[in-house]
This record gives structure tokens, C-alpha cells and sequence, in this order.
């Protein structure tokens, strides 16, 4: 109880100004009280407000990594389908180098080399690695394909790779097309 009130009651005399001044102390805790709940209130949804404003700009902010990275993965697989086209195109090359080298016509080998280097430089430019597999290399079935196995000529061949049937290449860092290989068994 308030120290008026005590007084009041002690004296048992109730004037007009003590009852004006216990009206006004009841009317000034009121409104007091109304302004800290009304603060209170204001204060609360502005954090409400707020967690919505930050969980709304997270929620974005993880939509433009999403979609930047979908973005990303739509280039890399639209370049793997023209790497995968035109892999057919350079074996051709290889096997038509090949067959030049073995003629007399040196101007057309050089001609040929010419292209096949320059296709390949373009290709290279644009992320296609050749994966490098020589004869005696320890098959790895997460790297190569193997075509058959055969008898290995010695007892140091016993799964390596015997022979290359066909080149394997890296777009990036993901295998688009794996060696084709004979292991010796």
C-alpha cells in the first residue's frame, strides 16, 4: 500500500484533497502501466517484424545461391552436351592422323595436324581434359572401363591395363567419357 493510503487509514479522516490525490496516484499507475504494455506491445511486434524481415531475407539470400548454382550446373551440362558431340569428332582426327602418317603426303599431314591441333586447343579452352592411361597402369574401375580382360602377357601385367581401345575425357572435374581398356588377368 501506498504511504497515503496508510496515512488515510491511521487517521480515519478523509478529505477531498487526500481523495484527489489517491485518484490521480491510481490514475497515474494506470496510465502507466497502459504505456509499458502499449511499449511492451510495440516492442514485441516490432520484433516480430523484424525475425520476419531476417528470416525473409535468408530465405532470398539462399534462393539466389540456389539459383546461381543451378545457373552454373545448366552451363556446365550444356557444354557436357557439345563435349559429348564432338568427342566422336576428335577420335576421327586420331585415327585419320593415323592413316595420313602412313601415307607419303607430308603437306597433308600437316594440314590435318593443323586442324586436329587447333580443335583441340578449342575444346581444351572450354574445360575438356584428355584423362592420361598408359599400358602397365593399375586399373581403377572408378577411372577406366574395362572392355575385356585377357591373359596378361607376364606376371607384372596382372590387372593393368594391356591396352587403350579408346580415350577417356574430364569436363571440370566430372568424368564425361571413361577409357575404354583391356586388364590383363
Amino acid at each position: 500500500m501506498s504511504k497515503k493510503k496508510k496515512d488515510i487509514k491511521e487517521n480515519d479522516v478523509i478529505t477531498e484533497e487526500n481523495v484527489n490525490n489517491e485518484v490521480n496516484e491510481v490514475d497515474e499507475t494506470v496510465e502507466e502501466t497502459g504505456e509499458t504494455s502499449v511499449e511492451d506491445q510495440l516492442q514485441n511486434e516490432l520484433k516480430k517484424e523484424k525475425d520476419k524481415f531476417l528470416r525473409l531475407f535468408a530465405e532470398f539470400e539462399n534462393y539466389k545461391k540456389r539459383t546461381t548454382k543451378e545457373r552454373i550446373e545448366l552451363f556446365k551440362t550444356a557444354s557436357q552436351d557439345v563435349m559429348l558431340a564432338m568427342l566422336p569428332v576428335l577420335d576421327d582426327f586420331d585415327r585419320a592422323l593415323v592413316q595420313i602418317s602412313a601415307s607419303e603426303d607430308k603437306e597433308m599431314l600437316k594440314g590435318v595436324e593443323l586442324i586436329s591441333d587447333k580443335f583441340k586447343n578449342t575444346l581444351k579452352n572450354k574445360g575438356l581434359e584428355q584423362i592420361e592411361v598408359k599400358q602397365g597402369d593399375v586399373f581403377d574401375a572408378e577411372i577406366h572401363e574395362a572392355i575385356t580382360q585377357v591373359p596378361a602377357p607376364s606376371e607384372e601385367l596382372k590387372g593393368k591395363i594391356i591396352d587403350i581401345v579408346e580415350k577417356g575425357y574430364k569436363l571440370g572435374d566430372k568424368i564425361i567419357r571413361h577409357p575404354k581398356v583391356v586388364v590383363g588377368q
